[in-house]
């Protein structure tokens, strides 16, 4: 079974890829907007944030590690929350280009995705009608026909490229095959344990959200890890709160974030990470459980330390 906790890691995605400027007026799109809503999420009780780029004219992702830096070294002072950096960008990019944050900033944490898929973000049409950006409505009308690309060349690519940095990685597995991906690896010594594997669940192109494929998806991973990794979730969109209660019960860890969805509730966006992360909060204190803090999350995960990175 995973790794045996008192405390529940709980992450809070910020920004991502997934979601367009137009989707909602909250999601962070400047470098400030990204700042605060980072301490905001830790300040709610968040013990990791994971952070993604925009360009700050148009909110298209960007991994340029410049606009990186123009809110990395000011969250880092304000908070002493574990920051974690995508490597996966946006499905359109080039895995060199995903991994330069990662490579040049060296943060504790960096996300890495286990398996190529195709990536479906153009049901969100039927929902968002005007954009105000060119950019957005092909991004999401492409994606019938874009794969993400992860393949056993670039995910060692990206795990050997960051291993001087001592970079850990969050293992996304958004299918029962990256479970085993990630377990190839660890048969190869290229990533050791504890892992931290996201398991994601509720985005076309990946596995469902039912709960048989949220039990499903832990039976797998205890059965190849063992209690060499800590399991957390996410569930897009509608799916977030259930799956992240469900999981919790489970003696999963969390994960939250306008990143992964956007809503509070039916129809009613939610204003900020930071109410994401409260919300949850309330619900590991309902079934007895506390949240670890970002010093108990460094000691689980076997981090290097905030003093470690590049910002």
């Amino acid at each position: 079974m995973a790794a045996k906790q008192n405390k529940v890691i709980v992450t809070c995605a910020v920004t991502g890829s997934i979601h367009t400027p137009s989707m909602s007026p909250h999601l962070p799109v400047t470098a400030s907007e990204i700042e605060e809503a980072a301490v905001g999420a830790a300040e709610a009780g968040a013990s990791i944030v994971h952070l993604h780029a925009r360009h700050p004219v148009d909110g298209r992702p960007s991994q340029d590690p410049d606009l990186f830096m123009k809110f990395l070294p000011a969250i880092r002072e304000r908070s002493n929350v574990v920051i974690n950096l995508t490597t996966g960008g946006a499905p359109n990019m080039l895995v060199e280009e995903r991994l330069q944050p990662a490579l040049k900033l060296k943060p504790e944490v960096a996300s890495l995705n286990m398996g190529s898929m195709n990536f479906g973000l153009y049901p969100m049409l039927n929902r968002f009608k005007e954009f105000q950006h060119d950019w957005e409505r092909p991004y999401l009308e492409g994606s019938d026909d874009r794969v993400f690309k992860n393949t056993f060349r670039d995910i060692k690519y990206i795990l050997e490229s960051c291993a001087d940095n001592h970079t850990r990685f969050e293992i996304e597995c958004y299918d029962i095959g990256h479970l085993y991906t990630a377990a190839h690896f660890m048969d190869r010594g290229i990533v050791k344990g504890p892992l931290l594997i996201q398991s994601v669940f509720g985005l076309l192109g990946g596995i469902g959200p039912h709960p048989e494929d949220v039990m499903q998806m832990k039976r797998t991973a205890d059965r190849l890890f063992g209690s060499d990794y800590y399991w957390s979730v996410l569930g897009a969109g509608r799916n977030q709160m259930p799956i992240a209660t469900m999981a919790a019960a489970m003696g999963g860890n969390v994960r939250v974030g306008l990143e992964d969805s956007l809503w509070e509730g039916p129809g009613q966006l939610s204003r900020s990470n930071a109410e994401q992360v409260k919300r949850i909060v309330m619900v590991l204190q309902a079934l007895n459980l506390e949240v670890a803090t970002p010093d108990e999350t460094r000691q689980m995960l076997q981090l290097k330390g905030a003093d470690q990175v590049g910002f």
